[in-house]
Protein backbone atom coordinates (compact mmCIF):
# COMPACT_ATOMS: atom_id res chain seq x y z
CA UNK A 1 0.00 0.00 0.00
CA UNK A 2 3.05 2.45 0.92
CA UNK A 3 4.41 1.79 -2.92
CA UNK A 4 1.13 2.11 -4.62
CA UNK A 5 -0.30 5.35 -2.61
CA UNK A 6 3.37 7.03 -2.03
CA UNK A 7 3.90 9.48 0.46
CA UNK A 8 4.13 12.33 -2.08
CA UNK A 9 7.59 11.96 -3.26
CA UNK A 10 6.90 8.47 -4.81
CA UNK A 11 4.50 9.86 -7.77
CA UNK A 12 4.33 13.59 -7.33
CA UNK A 13 7.72 16.14 -8.16
CA UNK A 14 9.47 17.60 -5.34
CA UNK A 15 9.32 21.19 -5.22
CA UNK A 16 12.83 23.18 -5.56
CA UNK A 17 13.73 25.18 -2.94
CA UNK A 18 12.11 28.68 -2.21
CA UNK A 19 9.07 27.64 -3.83
CA UNK A 20 5.78 27.46 -2.64
CA UNK A 21 4.40 24.09 -2.13
CA UNK A 22 2.35 22.13 -4.45
CA UNK A 23 -1.64 21.42 -3.79
CA UNK A 24 -1.02 18.35 -1.73
CA UNK A 25 -4.10 17.06 -3.27
CA UNK A 26 -2.51 16.37 -6.63
CA UNK A 27 -0.40 13.65 -4.60
CA UNK A 28 -3.19 11.09 -5.23
CA UNK A 29 -3.64 11.02 -8.57
CA UNK A 30 -0.55 8.97 -8.59
CA UNK A 31 -0.85 4.70 -9.68
CA UNK A 32 -1.92 3.79 -6.22
CA UNK A 33 -5.23 6.06 -6.89
CA UNK A 34 -6.54 4.52 -9.78
CA UNK A 35 -5.74 1.32 -8.68
CA UNK A 36 -7.60 1.47 -6.00
CA UNK A 37 -10.22 2.98 -8.07
CA UNK A 38 -10.12 0.23 -10.39
CA UNK A 39 -10.89 -2.31 -6.81
CA UNK A 40 -13.32 -0.10 -5.71
CA UNK A 41 -15.14 -0.72 -8.68
CA UNK A 42 -14.81 -4.14 -8.96
CA UNK A 43 -16.34 -4.20 -5.23
CA UNK A 44 -19.07 -2.38 -6.53
CA UNK A 45 -20.28 -4.10 -9.21
CA UNK A 46 -19.61 -7.44 -7.66
CA UNK A 47 -21.86 -5.65 -4.71
CA UNK A 48 -24.44 -5.09 -6.93
CA UNK A 49 -24.55 -8.90 -8.65
CA UNK A 50 -24.64 -10.28 -4.77
CA UNK A 51 -27.83 -8.04 -4.19
CA UNK A 52 -29.62 -9.27 -7.40
CA UNK A 53 -28.77 -12.55 -6.98
CA UNK A 54 -30.76 -12.30 -3.79
CA UNK A 55 -33.55 -10.76 -5.81
CA UNK A 56 -33.92 -13.43 -7.86
CA UNK A 57 -33.87 -16.23 -5.48
CA UNK A 58 -36.56 -13.95 -3.09
CA UNK A 59 -38.77 -14.17 -6.24
CA UNK A 60 -38.35 -17.88 -7.00
CA UNK A 61 -38.96 -18.22 -2.97
CA UNK A 62 -42.36 -16.14 -4.13
CA UNK A 63 -43.30 -18.42 -6.57
CA UNK A 64 -42.63 -15.90 -9.41
CA UNK A 65 -40.30 -15.72 -12.00
CA UNK A 66 -36.82 -14.63 -11.77
CA UNK A 67 -34.61 -11.99 -13.15
CA UNK A 68 -34.87 -12.19 -17.48
CA UNK A 69 -31.02 -12.21 -17.83
CA UNK A 70 -31.49 -11.94 -21.29
CA UNK A 71 -33.13 -9.28 -21.15
CA UNK A 72 -31.13 -7.55 -18.63
CA UNK A 73 -27.81 -8.43 -20.76
CA UNK A 74 -29.72 -7.04 -23.62
CA UNK A 75 -30.29 -3.40 -22.45
CA UNK A 76 -26.68 -3.38 -20.94
CA UNK A 77 -25.84 -3.69 -24.21
CA UNK A 78 -28.13 -1.05 -25.30
CA UNK A 79 -26.22 1.19 -22.57
CA UNK A 80 -23.04 0.83 -23.82
CA UNK A 81 -23.63 1.42 -27.26
CA UNK A 82 -25.27 4.80 -26.38
CA UNK A 83 -21.95 5.19 -23.75
CA UNK A 84 -20.24 3.98 -25.85
CA UNK A 85 -20.70 6.45 -28.74
CA UNK A 86 -21.04 9.54 -26.47
CA UNK A 87 -17.34 8.96 -25.41
CA UNK A 88 -16.38 9.04 -29.12
CA UNK A 89 -18.26 12.09 -29.22
CA UNK A 90 -16.21 13.75 -26.08
CA UNK A 91 -13.04 12.39 -27.38
CA UNK A 92 -13.61 14.07 -30.76
CA UNK A 93 -14.77 17.31 -29.12
CA UNK A 94 -12.74 17.63 -25.93
CA UNK A 95 -9.94 15.42 -26.91
CA UNK A 96 -9.93 17.02 -30.23
CA UNK A 97 -8.92 20.55 -29.07
CA UNK A 98 -5.54 19.34 -28.29
CA UNK A 99 -5.02 18.77 -32.19
CA UNK A 100 -2.25 20.51 -34.19
CA UNK A 101 -3.01 24.36 -35.72
CA UNK A 102 -2.53 24.03 -39.49
CA UNK A 103 0.54 22.56 -41.02
CA UNK A 104 3.32 25.34 -40.93
CA UNK A 105 4.89 23.56 -44.72
CA UNK A 106 3.53 23.16 -47.90
CA UNK A 107 3.78 19.21 -47.53
CA UNK A 108 2.21 19.38 -44.25
CA UNK A 109 -1.21 19.90 -46.33
CA UNK A 110 -0.84 17.29 -47.98
CA UNK A 111 -0.53 15.22 -44.57
CA UNK A 112 -3.41 16.52 -43.03
CA UNK A 113 -5.35 15.38 -45.93
CA UNK A 114 -4.35 12.17 -45.81
CA UNK A 115 -4.71 11.88 -42.27
CA UNK A 116 -8.67 13.48 -42.35
CA UNK A 117 -9.40 11.20 -45.24
CA UNK A 118 -8.32 8.09 -42.76
CA UNK A 119 -10.17 9.25 -39.76
CA UNK A 120 -13.57 10.14 -42.01
CA UNK A 121 -13.36 6.40 -43.06
CA UNK A 122 -12.64 4.84 -39.91
CA UNK A 123 -15.11 6.96 -37.57
CA UNK A 124 -17.80 6.13 -40.23
CA UNK A 125 -16.93 2.36 -40.00
CA UNK A 126 -15.91 2.40 -36.12
CA UNK A 127 -19.78 4.07 -35.60
CA UNK A 128 -21.30 1.65 -38.46
CA UNK A 129 -19.72 -1.38 -36.75
CA UNK A 130 -20.38 -0.56 -33.55
CA UNK A 131 -24.70 0.06 -34.02
CA UNK A 132 -24.72 -3.40 -35.83
CA UNK A 133 -22.78 -5.12 -32.93
CA UNK A 134 -24.89 -4.12 -29.84
CA UNK A 135 -27.86 -3.95 -31.73
CA UNK A 136 -27.71 -7.34 -32.99
CA UNK A 137 -27.16 -8.26 -29.71
CA UNK A 138 -30.16 -6.30 -28.10
CA UNK A 139 -32.54 -7.51 -30.85
CA UNK A 140 -31.86 -11.33 -31.42
CA UNK A 141 -30.98 -11.84 -27.26
CA UNK A 142 -32.58 -15.29 -26.36
CA UNK A 143 -35.84 -16.01 -25.63
CA UNK A 144 -38.30 -18.40 -25.07
CA UNK A 145 -40.88 -17.60 -27.87
CA UNK A 146 -38.38 -18.36 -30.65
CA UNK A 147 -35.48 -20.73 -31.52
CA UNK A 148 -32.03 -19.54 -32.38
CA UNK A 149 -30.97 -20.73 -36.18
CA UNK A 150 -27.85 -22.31 -37.08
CA UNK A 151 -26.22 -20.06 -39.65
CA UNK A 152 -22.33 -21.50 -39.42
CA UNK A 153 -21.18 -20.13 -42.94
CA UNK A 154 -22.17 -17.67 -45.52
CA UNK A 155 -19.94 -17.20 -48.83
CA UNK A 156 -21.39 -14.40 -49.86
CA UNK A 157 -20.98 -12.60 -46.56
CA UNK A 158 -17.43 -13.61 -45.68
CA UNK A 159 -16.28 -12.31 -49.12
CA UNK A 160 -17.97 -8.63 -48.81
CA UNK A 161 -16.47 -8.44 -44.89
CA UNK A 162 -13.35 -9.58 -46.61
CA UNK A 163 -13.12 -7.56 -50.57
CA UNK A 164 -14.43 -4.24 -48.98
CA UNK A 165 -12.02 -3.69 -45.82
CA UNK A 166 -9.05 -4.77 -48.46
CA UNK A 167 -10.07 -2.77 -50.90
CA UNK A 168 -10.38 0.27 -48.72
CA UNK A 169 -7.28 -0.46 -47.41
CA UNK A 170 -5.10 -1.23 -50.70
CA UNK A 171 -6.72 2.47 -51.65
CA UNK A 172 -5.50 4.60 -48.55
CA UNK A 173 -1.91 2.59 -48.40
CA UNK A 174 -1.44 3.31 -52.01
CA UNK A 175 -2.01 7.17 -52.04
CA UNK A 176 -0.08 6.91 -48.43
CA UNK A 177 2.65 5.24 -50.43
CA UNK A 178 2.77 8.35 -53.36
CA UNK A 179 2.28 11.13 -50.99
CA UNK A 180 5.44 9.37 -49.06
CA UNK A 181 7.31 9.25 -52.11
CA UNK A 182 6.30 13.03 -53.50
CA UNK A 183 7.75 14.04 -49.93
CA UNK A 184 11.00 12.40 -49.91
CA UNK A 185 12.07 11.76 -53.22
CA UNK A 186 14.10 14.48 -54.09
CA UNK A 187 17.08 15.70 -54.57
CA UNK A 188 19.51 18.43 -53.66
CA UNK A 189 19.37 21.19 -55.89
CA UNK A 190 20.72 24.90 -56.35
CA UNK A 191 18.43 27.02 -53.74
CA UNK A 192 18.14 24.40 -51.47
CA UNK A 193 19.70 25.62 -47.74
CA UNK A 194 21.86 22.70 -46.45
CA UNK A 195 21.66 22.80 -42.31
CA UNK A 196 23.80 19.99 -40.66
CA UNK A 197 21.14 18.71 -37.66
CA UNK A 198 23.60 16.16 -35.48
CA UNK A 199 21.88 14.49 -32.80
CA UNK A 200 23.75 13.57 -29.10
CA UNK A 201 22.74 12.69 -25.70
CA UNK A 202 20.67 14.94 -25.39
CA UNK A 203 21.04 17.95 -27.60
CA UNK A 204 21.03 19.08 -30.73
CA UNK A 205 24.07 20.90 -32.75
CA UNK A 206 23.22 23.19 -35.89
CA UNK A 207 25.73 24.02 -38.61
CA UNK A 208 25.05 26.49 -41.38
CA UNK A 209 27.01 26.77 -44.72
CA UNK A 210 28.51 30.31 -45.15
CA UNK A 211 28.62 32.48 -48.58
CA UNK A 212 29.68 30.16 -50.50
CA UNK A 213 26.42 27.88 -49.23
CA UNK A 214 28.14 24.32 -49.17
CA UNK A 215 28.69 22.49 -45.77
CA UNK A 216 31.96 21.11 -45.21
CA UNK A 217 32.66 17.35 -44.94
CA UNK A 218 33.05 15.42 -41.95
CA UNK A 219 35.44 12.94 -40.69
CA UNK A 220 34.62 11.57 -37.32
CA UNK A 221 38.28 9.28 -36.81
CA UNK A 222 40.68 12.51 -37.80
CA UNK A 223 39.00 15.64 -36.44
CA UNK A 224 36.61 14.89 -33.69
CA UNK A 225 37.47 16.75 -29.99
CA UNK A 226 35.59 18.43 -27.85
CA UNK A 227 35.71 21.72 -29.50
CA UNK A 228 35.05 20.51 -33.17
CA UNK A 229 32.31 18.14 -32.01
CA UNK A 230 31.15 17.68 -35.31
CA UNK A 231 34.24 17.01 -36.36
CA UNK A 232 34.38 19.34 -39.81
CA UNK A 233 37.24 18.61 -41.88
CA UNK A 234 40.15 20.75 -42.81
CA UNK A 235 40.54 19.05 -46.15
CA UNK A 236 37.38 20.44 -47.40
CA UNK A 237 37.32 23.91 -48.32
CA UNK A 238 33.92 24.42 -47.74
CA UNK A 239 34.43 24.19 -44.09
CA UNK A 240 36.35 27.41 -43.41
CA UNK A 241 32.94 29.51 -43.75
CA UNK A 242 30.46 27.17 -42.24
CA UNK A 243 28.28 28.94 -39.39
CA UNK A 244 27.43 27.44 -35.80
CA UNK A 245 23.86 28.42 -34.36
CA UNK A 246 22.09 27.58 -31.13
CA UNK A 247 17.99 28.52 -32.84
CA UNK A 248 16.62 26.91 -36.27
CA UNK A 249 15.82 29.96 -38.24
CA UNK A 250 14.00 29.25 -41.71
CA UNK A 251 13.53 31.74 -43.93
CA UNK A 252 9.97 31.13 -45.25
CA UNK A 253 8.96 30.01 -48.27
CA UNK A 254 12.63 28.61 -49.63
CA UNK A 255 13.22 24.89 -49.37
CA UNK A 256 15.19 23.37 -46.97
CA UNK A 257 17.40 20.63 -46.95
CA UNK A 258 18.35 19.29 -43.24
CA UNK A 259 21.05 17.18 -43.45
CA UNK A 260 20.42 14.70 -40.07
CA UNK A 261 23.19 13.12 -38.10
CA UNK A 262 23.82 11.16 -34.84
CA UNK A 263 26.59 10.47 -32.42
CA UNK A 264 25.72 7.69 -30.34
CA UNK A 265 22.14 6.15 -30.47
CA UNK A 266 19.52 6.70 -32.46
CA UNK A 267 17.27 9.72 -32.19
CA UNK A 268 14.42 11.83 -34.46
CA UNK A 269 13.92 14.57 -35.89
CA UNK A 270 10.66 15.77 -34.93
CA UNK A 271 8.83 19.00 -35.56
CA UNK A 272 5.15 18.33 -35.56
CA UNK A 273 4.14 21.70 -36.78
CA UNK A 274 5.83 21.03 -39.73
CA UNK A 275 4.17 17.22 -40.05
CA UNK A 276 8.25 16.39 -39.99
CA UNK A 277 9.63 13.24 -38.54
CA UNK A 278 12.94 11.26 -39.99
CA UNK A 279 15.28 9.30 -38.13
CA UNK A 280 18.81 10.03 -36.82
CA UNK A 281 21.02 6.79 -37.02
CA UNK A 282 24.53 6.67 -36.26
CA UNK A 283 26.66 5.72 -39.16
CA UNK A 284 23.64 6.17 -41.77
CA UNK A 285 23.05 9.90 -42.51
CA UNK A 286 19.63 11.10 -43.58
CA UNK A 287 17.53 13.82 -44.50
CA UNK A 288 14.24 15.79 -44.83
CA UNK A 289 13.35 18.30 -47.59
CA UNK A 290 10.56 20.74 -46.35
CA UNK A 291 9.09 24.18 -47.27
CA UNK A 292 8.11 26.45 -43.96
CA UNK A 293 5.01 28.59 -45.02
CA UNK A 294 4.33 30.55 -41.84
CA UNK A 295 6.25 32.89 -40.44
CA UNK A 296 6.98 32.57 -35.99
CA UNK A 297 5.20 35.94 -35.54
CA UNK A 298 2.32 34.84 -38.39
CA UNK A 299 1.66 32.11 -36.39
CA UNK A 300 1.16 33.77 -33.16
CA UNK A 301 -1.18 35.72 -34.32
CA UNK A 302 -3.08 33.12 -35.33
CA UNK A 303 -2.78 31.43 -32.26
CA UNK A 304 -3.72 34.67 -30.29
CA UNK A 305 0.19 33.77 -27.88
CA UNK A 306 2.27 35.86 -28.43
CA UNK A 307 5.13 33.17 -26.75
CA UNK A 308 4.69 30.67 -28.95
CA UNK A 309 7.71 29.31 -30.45
CA UNK A 310 7.69 26.25 -33.44
CA UNK A 311 10.13 23.46 -31.50
CA UNK A 312 12.54 20.76 -32.52
CA UNK A 313 11.80 17.43 -30.23
CA UNK A 314 13.75 14.44 -29.84
CA UNK A 315 11.14 11.63 -30.96
CA UNK A 316 13.04 8.57 -30.13
CA UNK A 317 13.10 7.42 -26.22
CA UNK A 318 17.73 8.03 -26.21
CA UNK A 319 17.85 8.05 -22.52
CA UNK A 320 17.70 9.81 -19.56
CA UNK A 321 17.48 13.22 -20.94
CA UNK A 322 15.30 12.44 -23.59
CA UNK A 323 12.77 14.71 -22.16
CA UNK A 324 14.49 17.75 -22.50
CA UNK A 325 16.06 17.47 -25.60
CA UNK A 326 14.59 20.30 -28.27
CA UNK A 327 15.73 23.20 -29.95
CA UNK A 328 13.61 26.45 -30.35
CA UNK A 329 13.17 26.95 -34.51
CA UNK A 330 12.55 30.11 -35.66
CA UNK A 331 10.92 31.09 -39.22
CA UNK A 332 11.11 33.99 -40.36
CA UNK A 333 11.04 36.16 -43.44
CA UNK A 334 13.93 35.96 -45.66
CA UNK A 335 15.30 39.48 -44.96
CA UNK A 336 15.04 38.75 -41.44
CA UNK A 337 17.07 35.42 -42.62
CA UNK A 338 20.00 37.30 -43.74
CA UNK A 339 20.23 39.56 -41.27
CA UNK A 340 20.35 37.02 -38.60
CA UNK A 341 22.71 35.14 -40.82
CA UNK A 342 25.40 37.35 -40.84
CA UNK A 343 25.27 37.64 -36.93
CA UNK A 344 26.02 34.30 -36.70
CA UNK A 345 29.98 32.92 -35.24
CA UNK A 346 32.20 31.30 -37.66
CA UNK A 347 32.23 27.16 -36.82
CA UNK A 348 35.85 27.41 -37.51
CA UNK A 349 37.89 29.09 -34.65
CA UNK A 350 41.38 29.33 -33.44
CA UNK A 351 41.35 26.72 -31.33
CA UNK A 352 39.81 24.61 -33.94
CA UNK A 353 42.20 25.61 -36.46
CA UNK A 354 45.25 24.39 -33.87
CA UNK A 355 43.47 21.35 -33.18
CA UNK A 356 43.59 20.38 -36.71
CA UNK A 357 47.33 21.57 -37.51
CA UNK A 358 47.75 18.69 -35.01
CA UNK A 359 45.70 16.08 -36.57
CA UNK A 360 47.07 17.00 -40.20
CA UNK A 361 50.49 16.84 -38.81
CA UNK A 362 49.43 12.97 -36.84
CA UNK A 363 48.12 11.83 -40.09
CA UNK A 364 51.26 12.69 -42.19
CA UNK A 365 53.50 11.46 -39.19
CA UNK A 366 51.35 7.75 -39.11
CA UNK A 367 51.66 8.04 -43.08
CA UNK A 368 55.49 8.09 -43.02
CA UNK A 369 55.83 5.30 -41.09
CA UNK A 370 53.20 2.95 -42.16
CA UNK A 371 55.40 3.98 -45.98
CA UNK A 372 58.64 3.06 -44.10
CA UNK A 373 56.69 -0.18 -42.60
CA UNK A 374 55.70 -1.21 -45.80
CA UNK A 375 59.64 -0.57 -47.48
CA UNK A 376 60.84 -3.20 -44.49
Amino acid sequence: MFLLMGTGSLFADTPAAGTPAADTGSEWLGVGYYVLLFLLVCVIVAVIGKILKIYELTLKMQGKKGINWNNFIGYICLVFLVAGLYGAYWSFTVQGQQILPEPASSHGVLIDQMFWTTTAITTFVFIITQILLFGFLFKYRGSEKRKAYYYPHNNTIEKIWTIVPAIVLTVLVVFGFFLWRQITNTTEVKGDINIDVTAHQFAWELRYPGADGRLGTTDYQTYYTQSNNLAVSSKDKNSYDDLRADTLVLPVGKSIRLNIHAQDVIHSVFMPHFRLQMNAVPGLPTFFKFTPTITTADMRNRLDDPSFNYLLYCNKICGGGHYNMQKVVMVVTPAEYRVWLSHQKPYVNDLIKKEWKLADAGNKAGAAENKIALNN
